[in-house]
């Protein structure tokens, strides 16, 4: 299926709409990561329980990657985003009732599959609605409303759970998603639904053609290593910050605005930047930037004063934000954009499932290691230096690609 490029005027209005949607997921998912304080006073949670909490959003956020992506280039991305948005915001909603530690395991993991759908679907409107030297930037902007939420949660979370506690905070959460859909119902255009996609692919092909395409397969694992680091330190910030550090949840809030506002003009930044450069020499800065962010990860774990903590957290978030921006525009630019829905939930799958993995890893590692987090630290830093191993192995050659356009690949 042909791109169709929207006019300048619509695909403003679809950025805003995607910033967003994407604002809202954030919402939802940072909050847990405060709350999680008073939820594991209220339910007597020990490390390991808490960290199986922070898990199982990503667990049914991975599951709902491929099906996800497949959704979107058969039924169309507009629907996978509504529903999507529709479902999170119901279980969001529903935390707020979980009084027993399987109920909360559950809803959030059905939060997770809620979610699930909506990088894939947004990934795919972006291929094949915006020029390719735009797209990068596009997902930056998208991506920058975490950043935004990473900053404005903590202070929220800080006035908001000592007021009206954290189960009316959720309720406030879920409601939120319903002027969202409103939104993506009214204004998100209808995309074309392609019965057979690039030139006689069927959808049930698609899979089949991404398995047996190295550059997939190294992604997977670029994803996975980036955001076992991403969402180690999100996931277990406030709780190191609180057991180690000795801070209230209002001096974390106010600290951790500071890596906030670093990662969204990052974010910003980059995006323009990964547009302007090669996708070769960016490789090879993605490659440079993970290596460095493993000895600032041992630096900041390590650092003496809360200062040179937090000044070691803002290296480390301007070198994550690079490369977590960097892996999806080799989707964004060399993947057909008839199946870059399939394709970015493959690769999304390894991040959420590092999504799933390492907060409970690092929970149980906390409990075993009587409340120290040097395990969790030296992991971080092993999976970092993984991270650089598969960018590098990243295949940027031509002819794949020439053949996955003609349908060669056997």
């Amino acid at each position: 299926m042909a791109e169709k490029i929207l006019e300048k005027k619509f695909r403003k209005t679809l950025v805003i709409l995607l910033f967003l949607g994407w604002a809202l997921g954030n919402l939802d998912r940072y909050l847990i990561n405060y709350a999680i304080v008073y939820i594991g006073e209220d339910l007597a949670l020990t490390a390991t329980e808490t960290g199986l909490i922070l898990s199982s959003f990503f667990l049914g956020y991975a599951l709902m990657q491929l099906p996800g992506g497949l959704l979107a280039d058969k039924f169309g991305a507009k629907k996978v985003l509504l529903t999507a948005v529709i479902v999170w915001s119901i279980f969001t909603g529903l935390t707020a009732v979980a009084w027993t530690l399987s109920m909360m395991v559950i809803i959030r993991f059905l939060f997770g599959i809620g979610e699930g759908g909506f990088q894939p679907s947004a990934s795919k409107i972006i291929s094949s609605s915006f020029p390719v030297n735009e797209r990068s930037k596009v997902m930056s902007i998208m991506l920058s409303s975490g950043g935004i939420m990473a900053m404005l949660v903590p202070i929220i979370s800080a006035a908001l759970l000592l007021t009206i506690g954290w189960r009316a905070f959720f309720v406030i959460a879920g409601l939120l998603g319903v002027g969202i859909a409103i939104l993506y119902s009214k204004y998100v255009p209808k995309d074309e639904i392609a019965k057979e996609t690039n030139q006689g692919h069927k959808v049930k092909d698609i899979l089949g053609i991404l398995f047996k395409m190295p550059l997939m397969w190294s992604l997977v694992v670029a994803y996975f290593t980036i955001y076992a680091v991403n969402w180690g330190l999100n996931s277990w910030m406030p709780k190191y910050l609180t057991d180690v550090r000795g801070l209230d949840l209002v001096s974390i809030g106010w600290l951790q605005m500071i890596p906030g506002a670093i990662q969204i003009i990052a974010m910003i930044v980059f995006g323009y930047l990964i547009d302007k450069l090669d996708l070769k020499v960016n490789k090879f800065i993605g490659a440079v930037c993970a290596l460095i962010l493993s000895g600032f990860l041992f630096l900041m774990f390590n650092a003496e004063s809360i200062a040179l903590f937090i000044t070691f957290q803002c290296i480390v978030t301007l070198l994550l934000t690079f490369v977590v921006l960097l892996l999806p525009s080799f989707i964004l630019k060399r993947i057909p954009s008839s199946y870059a829905g399939t394709a970015m939930g493959m690769a999304n799958t390894g991040g959420q499932l590092a999504g799933f993995v390492t907060p409970t890893l690092i929970g149980f590692m906390v409990d075993v290691f009587n409340g120290s987090y040097n395990a969790a630290m030296w992991l971080l830093v092993v999976i970092s230096i993984i991270c650089v191993g598969a960018i590098l192995t990243i295949s940027l050659k031509n002819q794949v690609f020439k053949e996955v356009e003609h349908g060669n690949i056997a």
